[in-house]
């Protein structure tokens, strides 16, 4: 359950640094959909951590 945890922040984090990357790089190109693109993945990467959260403390994967 660690491992999973780790890896989708190190994603999260990843997806941070990207839309940061594209924001930078497309500041010249205001319609360019990359960072918004970044910005879905991490909002879903997000929401899917809380919702395995939620259920591995439902579960009883994991203990207050």
């Amino acid at each position: 359950m660690k491992a999973i945890v780790l890896v989708l922040l190190a994603a999260i984090v990843l997806a941070l640094f990207s839309g940061l990357f594209f924001m930078v790089k497309d500041k010249d190109h205001p319609e360019s959909p990359r960072l918004l693109t970044a910005l879905k993945v991490r909002v879903g990467l997000s929401i899917l951590l809380v919702l395995l959260l939620v259920a591995s403390f439902k579960f009883g994967w994991i203990a207050a």
